[in-house]
């Protein structure tokens, strides 16, 4: 059964599960106009007049520092693997299982390399700025854990703050504690029109 987080809250990954490495992150999210379910990596979300909602779905890896090393350290559409191959972003997710992630993220935390302390979950609005949209205009936005092994969803969190006017949001973060890895709830929102304007502030 999976534990439902709140903002703020952490949890053990691997310390409870001997052997986890590895999970799938499913992050997933809903306009606010449209009466319908999340839709496929990259999909065009909207109803009404204005342009669609595209948010994207990126992970940064960093070390002890916060700090990115590379480029290519952060995962994202333009980059779907990480050099280690530690992390592999699915693209357009075609399964049609139903299951309301717009994208998920493959994650093999044996294969991280040790320099890497943490893996920041963001999602931003693509183009936000010219097409004038918010996370205000979205909503049930979530973040999900599963245990690749057995498909078993481990870790639950709803974003329930009001992120209106925020054009980016972190959602969460997967970090060693000693020889384990942690989850924590992050929910935080910025103003960052842009993903490279978040990578900069790991820079």
């Amino acid at each position: 059964m999976a534990i439902n987080l709140q903002k703020g809250q952490r949890v053990d990954l691997t310390k409870g599960n001997p052997g986890l490495s590895k999970i799938m992150v499913g992050l997933g999210w809903d306009p606010v106009q449209s009466r319908g379910g999340g839709g496929l990596f990259g999909a065009l979300f909207g109803g009404g007049s204005g342009p669609n909602i595209d948010c994207d779905a990126s992970v940064v890896m960093v070390d002890e520092n916060d700090k990115i090393r590379n480029n290519s350290d952060v995962i994202y559409f333009g980059n779907l693997k990480s050099a280690d191959g530690s992390i592999q972003h699915t693209g357009d997710n075609l399964t049609g299982d139903g299951d309301g992630d717009d994208e998920q993220i493959l994650v093999d935390l044996s294969r991280v390399p040790e320099q890497i302390k943490k893996l920041v979950f963001i999602v931003n609005i693509y183009d936000c700025v010219k097409r004038k949209q918010h996370f205000g205009m979205i909503q049930n936005a979530f973040i999900r854990i599963v245990n690749s092994a057995n498909n078993q969803e481990m870790i639950h969190y709803n974003l329930s703050d009001d992120y209106n006017g925020k054009t980016s949001l972190v959602v969460g973060e997967i970090y060693r504690h000693g020889a384990d890895w942690k989850f924590v709830a992050v929910g935080t929102g910025t103003t960052a029109p842009g993903l490279a304007d978040i990578v900069r502030s790991y820079t």
